[in-house]
């Protein structure tokens, strides 16, 4: 990366710092009219942004595109809208006794933070960057964007446009390599979000701590899905089916594998198989089923493939028009199901990140629960079945990001509802109040009254009686 990339970031970040700085303090009007741009951006450019999703992709569902990266994002920042004034509001907090008596007063006023860096991922290239940006803008903050260099026409469209619809001391985007995202995560931001694997996100959270930069993670890991006795097996097949499928299961929420009860096993592949057939009866020139972003993914999802496949499992490819995909190069992958999976296959080592689904079997649901125990805390998890009581000890047992019963993934769709993981699958959150107060400064004001407080209960030198009698008090039980 040529060093004047760099100077260039530190160039805008000092921009952006001073251009904050200056303007303090800006009225909510303002943050409002940078939400509306952001919108406004998203409504008038939404269709060309799905066609460089589209050919970033190979080929990516254009109403897919829409629904996820588009008006997802556009709901996002209404939402945002709708509660701002009640976000930003302070908080009134209590006072020690009997300092209110006496006039004390405390409050906790959240405060923008200054420049906040966003490193956003190619999964979902839209909503990830504008997602997060919408709720930097709501605290009040200036914002810089580093968006992936796979999804290289979406990001310098991105470029393009958020230079028309904002200032380059608001909200500036940088293109670039690996390297240049390297560099962005090493700037003195006030915060950094990152969107990404967790290989990737220990590296950004070393880098920045260097700087002491706080940081939300959003990661991923290998996201559970319990099959209780009592589920729907039908519609469980057809709602895993739906999010292991959705963008080709490149989705860091997606269902990375099923477990399920023992003697249930050939039900639950079953019901996946036939949604799959239901809803992708075709897949190569099938516009509605999303490629592999590069060849790179591809072939690392065809080698997990084959190193189940070497290791005992078996292997079932959902290609309902029996397509040859070995003479195309359209990176299209068919859901392909894992059974008799070990822990010493890559596909239950690392996250899947594609549309491959290892099967797992329990006799007692305690098994299951063990077993993801024992290993990361994932970002979601997923639990079908109509036994509230065996939900509850699955729910209260485990620990993950968040949970989506009855479903998969769509916790994060339910902006008021925070988003984010445990360890592992990520730091910190964003959506619903969480994500305003993630990115801004919880600031405490205590005001203290005219009378000498420190006088009144012996807390000054010289001590004596008065001051044996306050800590005598305070060390009542």
């Amino acid at each position: 990366m040529a060093d004047d990339k760099k100077a260039q970031m530190e160039a805008i970040l000092q921009k952006q710092r001073a251009s904050f700085t200056a303007a303090r303090p800006e009225p909510l009007s303002q943050r409002r009219d940078r939400i509306q741009r952001a919108i406004a951006m998203l409504v008038d450019h939404g269709e060309e942004l799905a066609r460089a999703m589209a050919s970033d992709f190979g080929n990516r569902s254009h109403e897919a595109s829409m629904i996820t990266d588009i008006t997802g994002t556009i709901g996002f920042g209404k939402y945002c809208l709708k509660h701002l004034d009640k976000w930003a509001k302070a908080e009134k907090r209590s006072v020690r006794f009997p300092l209110g008596l006496l006039g004390a007063k405390a409050e906790l006023r959240y405060e923008p933070k200054g420049v906040i860096g966003i490193l956003s991922p190619w999964n979902f290239p839209v909503n990830l960057s504008i997602g997060p940006l919408m709720q930097v803008l709501a605290a009040g903050n200036r914002a810089m964007i580093k968006p992936s260099e796979f999804t290289e026409r979406t990001s310098e469209l991105t470029a393009e446009l958020v230079a028309k619809y904002f200032a380059e001391e608001e909200v500036a985007v940088i293109t670039g390599s690996p390297e240049v995202a390297a560099a962005f995560s090493s700037l003195q931001f006030d915060h950094l979000v990152f969107t990404g694997s967790t290989a990737t996100g220990r590296r950004v959270m070393e880098v920045a701590g260097r700087n002491l930069v706080p940081v939300t993670l959003e990661l991923g890991g290998k996201s559970p899905v319990f099959l209780g006795r009592s589920a729907n097996f039908e519609q469980a097949g057809e709602r895993i089916a739906l999010g292991k499928m959705l963008n080709a299961g490149q989705i860091c929420l997606a269902p990375d594998y099923m477990y399920v009860p023992e003697d249930k096993e050939q039900d639950a592949v079953n019901s996946v198989r036939q949604a799959a057939h239901n809803m992708y009866p075709t897949l190569l020139d099938n516009d509605d089923y999303t490629s592999i972003v590069t060849d790179r993914h591809y072939d690392r999802l065809q080698t997990m493939v084959a190193d189940a496949r070497d290791k005992g499992a078996e292997v079932i490819e959902v290609n309902p028009a029996n397509e040859d995909f070995s003479s195309t190069n359209a990176r299209k992958m068919p859901l392909t199901i894992l059974r008799n999976v070990n822990d010493d296959m890559m596909a239950m080592q690392e996250e899947i990140f594609g549309p491959v689904l290892p099967v797992k079997t329990y006799k007692n649901i305690d098994e299951a629960i063990d077993f993801v125990n024992e290993r990361d805390r994932p970002l979601g998890l997923y639990y079908f079945g109509a036994d509230s009581g065996e939900r509850e000890h699955v729910l209260k047992r485990t620990i993950s990001g968040g949970v989506t019963v009855n479903d998969v993934i769509m916790h994060v769709s339910m902006e008021d509802l925070p988003f984010g993981g445990v360890g592992p699958s990520g730091i910190g959150s964003y959506h619903g109040p969480e994500g305003f107060k993630e990115f801004s400064h919880a600031r405490s004001v205590y005001t203290q009254p005219k009378v000498d407080v420190a006088k009144l209960a012996g807390l000054k030198p010289p001590y004596g009686d008065v001051t044996r009698k306050t800590i005598a008090r305070e060390m009542k039980k």
